[in-house]
């Protein structure tokens, strides 16, 4: 006996509901009242509301006034390039132009390529703070290219120094996109929000197009409204930019929000929600480091001697090693460590770096440091179960993490006598 099946798209009660809604209205009105359906076809990914993540909508609202006014203010540097390498002007050349140009895009894909092999392995790891630092260093770029024509002695060296930030702002800004993309795709569905996230800021480009032909004719031989402009585009941004961010709660544990949220476990045995942690998480970047964790090191930047390795492995049976070199915090891993035990190590690192964090009149002795890890390493028997259970309770995702490991891992053995 055969059978005919046939099936049907999620909830597909609730959207034959909304399609019989919808063609009632279109008959008794005469009017499109389902735009907004179609607006979600077009713009929205498949599925939308269950198939992102919940911060999706109010981050891609953001999102869009800061592209919005980002296009604006790109009109006008864009307008000022051109001015600044002699559109207009009689006496300018096409083979001096040309040559700005190619030194801009040159500089640029140089620094392209440096910021990449530098920072690239931050993307991921701090992707909020590179997103706003993105954003931060292309109004930059993009102010210098408003000043450069009136600097005509540097205005080689100032375009290419802004077509350098530029490049950094692709790097950084298309990266820490992708991350984004990843912590809001909730069906694998990451080329499908891409794409229409592509779609959101090609209309919204669009419409920056519409009022800019607007604008240019004021803006034109009038540098004191292009400058006021470019400042009330930039601070309108920078704000949305920021409130982008922060509406941004990630439910994977990177350096922060672990910190954060073993903080606030030790003062007062509470979990943080990953709302209430996000929160907290500093979204700004901090180049001023003291105390740095090094995660997936070599071993010699833990261990210097015989004795420092058999200092390392009291009370320690995890697949990992702590150590204290120079006020900075290291760690080796084992190749059979697992996440939970690199969360376990980061967290030990963490607590570490608040205990040398303590202002002390002189620098504490390495025998001190050793004991410093010894204790992490039994505070951790103690609570670090419990800690986790509860991170898993609260709704984190600790099947992957987010912190910064290096590629080294280490094997190690003890003899027995």
């Amino acid at each position: 006996m055969a059978y005919l099946c046939q099936v049907f798209p999620v909830n597909w009660t609730k959207r034959q509901e909304a399609w019989k809604t919808c063609d009632s209205l279109v008959k008794e009105s005469g009017n499109p009242a389902c735009l907004k359906s179609c607006h979600e076809c077009v713009f929205l990914p498949q599925g939308y509301p269950e198939s992102v993540s919940d911060d999706y909508l109010q981050y891609q609202f953001w999102d869009t006034v800061q592209a919005f006014s980002s296009s604006l203010s790109g009109t006008l540097a864009t307008q000022a390039s051109l001015r600044g390498v002699g559109v207009g002007n009689q006496e300018a050349t096409v083979a001096a132009a040309t040559v700005t140009w190619l030194l801009r895009d040159g500089t640029g894909m140089l620094g392209r390529i440096l910021f990449a092999w530098q920072k690239g392995s931050k993307l991921d790891s701090e992707a909020k703070k590179w997103r706003l630092f993105a954003d931060v260093l292309n109004d930059i770029a993009m102010f210098m290219e408003i000043l450069a024509p009136y600097f005509p002695g540097c205005f080689t060296v100032i375009v290419c120094t802004a077509g350098i930030f530029k490049s950094l702002v692709g790097v950084a800004g298309g990266a820490t996109r992708a991350a984004l993309t990843v912590h809001q795709a909730r069906r694998d569905n990451m080329a499908d929000i891409s794409a229409k996230d592509g779609s959101q800021e090609t209309l919204v480009n669009l419409a920056g197009l519409l009022v800019s032909l607007m604008l240019i004719p004021l803006v034109t031989d009038n540098p004191i409204l292009t400058v006021s402009l470019f400042f009330l585009f930039t601070a309108l941004h920078l704000f949305a930019n920021y409130k982008a961010v922060r509406s941004v709660v990630m439910e994977t544990l990177n350096e922060a929000r672990l910190s954060i949220l073993l903080q606030q476990y030790l003062k007062d045995r509470r979990i943080l929600s990953p709302t209430e942690a996000n929160q907290r998480e500093p979204v700004l970047l901090e180049f001023r480091k003291t105390g740095p964790i090094k995660l997936g090191v070599r071993l010699q930047e833990v261990i210097e001697s015989p004795e420092d390795l058999t200092l390392a492995l009291k009370e320690n049976t995890m697949p990992f090693l702590v150590g204290v070199r120079n006020g900075c915090v290291c760690v080796c891993l084992a190749p059979e460590a697992s996440v939970r035990d690199e969360i376990r190590a980061m967290c030990q690192a963490v607590w570490l770096r608040s205990k040398l964090s303590i202002p002390t009149s002189r620098d504490p002795p390495m025998q001190s440091n050793w004991e410093m890890v010894h204790e992490s390493h039994k505070l951790m028997d103690t609570i670090f179960n419990p800690f986790l259970k509860g991170v898993e309770a609260a709704g984190w995702d600790i099947t992957r993490t987010l912190l910064d490991w290096d590629e080294w891992r280490v094997e190690w053995k003890t003899k027995s006598y």
